[in-house]
């Protein structure tokens, strides 16, 4: 199952909050992979200095910890190409920092044909490895990255994100009853760990003093409405 976390969450509502002052979270109108208009976009490629990829590393790392509590096991680190190669890395730092050194690994889209080669760079795929991510759309990272983790007769027990969008997934233009995370976790078998969630977006529009914010609270409650789970 998703790692549920009540709507005013203290880690979240910081996540957020850091999220939109450093232009990562952003509200207007954007287009989505499945041809949604949304009011509101993540980009984890805005966490682009040491400060920033400081920060969200501190916020999966303590989600992590706290999801270890409640049962989610694993023994390394995979970060699928390419987003999730820098998240990976800087939260493998930040568990070490924090007392829980664990190895990590990555892929590489194209095959290196000189050196190591292959398509793997870090650790061995060993154990029970947890798949760290920025967000889950149609789920095609998650899944190759569960093939690559097989293939090295690894098991695959879990998804990391920042963002869990709480959507419903499209094929062909038409909605799917389920979203992205719903479907890894029935359907996939891991369970998956956010570090926040629409819920708790909507809970921070509610609540900030941001008047600047402020027009996007219908707009984005709107948009669950319509596209929700």
């Amino acid at each position: 199952m998703a790692q549920q976390q009540p709507a005013d969450d203290t880690l979240a509502q910081e996540f957020v909050q850091f999220a939109v002052g450093a232009g990562v979270l952003r509200f207007g109108e954007f287009k989505t992979k499945a041809g949604r208009l949304s009011p509101y976009f993540f980009n984890a490629g805005g966490f682009d200095d040491g400060a920033k990829l400081g920060r969200v590393a501190g916020f999966y790392a303590r989600r992590l910890l706290a999801a270890e509590k409640d049962g989610l096991e694993f023994d390394m680190l995979f970060g699928p190409a390419y987003k999730g190669i820098t998240l990976a890395a800087a939260v493998a730092i930040e568990l070490a920092r924090l007392g829980r050194n664990v190895p990590f690994a990555y892929n590489r889209k194209e095959a290196k044909d000189h050196g190591e080669g292959g398509t793997l760079v870090g650790a061995p795929l060993a154990g029970r490895v947890l798949i760290v991510d920025d967000v889950v759309s149609a789920g095609t990272s998650v899944r190759e990255s569960i093939a690559i983790i097989n293939a090295a007769k690894a098991t695959p027990v879990g998804v990391a994100i920042a963002l869990d969008r709480q959507e419903k997934s499209a094929e062909n233009g038409e909605d799917l009853p389920f979203s992205a995370v719903q479907f890894i976790t029935t359907e996939l078998g891991l369970k998956v760990c956010a570090v926040a969630t629409l819920a708790d977006l909507l809970h921070y529009l509610s609540v900030t003093s941001d008047a600047a914010l402020a027009p996007y609270r219908q707009s984005v409650s709107a948009y669950r409405a319509r596209y929700g789970v």
